[in-house]
């Protein structure tokens, strides 16, 4: 039982610092290269689909279109992404990061390759049993997750 309740305090532990690690700011070396961690997800998101609509990036993240259009309007006056007319309705704007905003997206790359690692080939070591019990537990956590926020 033991075992337990301590597998449930690290999980609260976890689920605590989730909760309150949404305002963290990361620092990326370079000028003007701080950045929220909505706002570098953001770029990431433009990054990985050039020419995304923020509704798109909106329904993606789980955040709402004000939001989304709050936050590229900061990072379009950083000089981080640009706007383009859609071909097919004027009205909307496709994405893309400016050279700045791909220097970003790489720092912000190399900040997962650098701090997330050690982790990621600890997963790969498992065997898939080891494996398949994180899965099931993962599934489980983020549906305790969706009730609680």
């Amino acid at each position: 039982m033991k075992n337990t309740e301590n597998l449930i305090d690290l999980y609260i532990s976890l689920v605590e610092k989730i909760a309150n690690g949404k305002s963290k700011i990361l620092n990326f070396e370079g000028e003007d290269m701080s950045f929220y961690r909505g706002e570098i997800h953001i770029i990431k998101k433009i990054g990985d689909s050039p020419g995304i609509f923020s509704s798109e990036i909106a329904r993606s993240m789980g955040i709402t279109r004000a939001v989304i259009h709050k936050t590229l309007l900061k990072l379009e006056k950083r000089n981080l992404i640009k706007k383009e007319d859609c071909e097919k309705d004027k009205k909307i704007k496709k994405l893309f990061l400016t050279e700045k905003g791909l220097a970003a997206a790489k720092a912000h790359e190399q900040y997962h390759d650098e701090h997330d690692k050690a982790f990621f080939d600890f997963l790969s070591s498992l065997n898939a049993d080891k494996r398949h019990i994180i899965e099931q537990f993962l599934i489980r956590a983020n549906e305790m997750i969706e009730h609680h926020f």
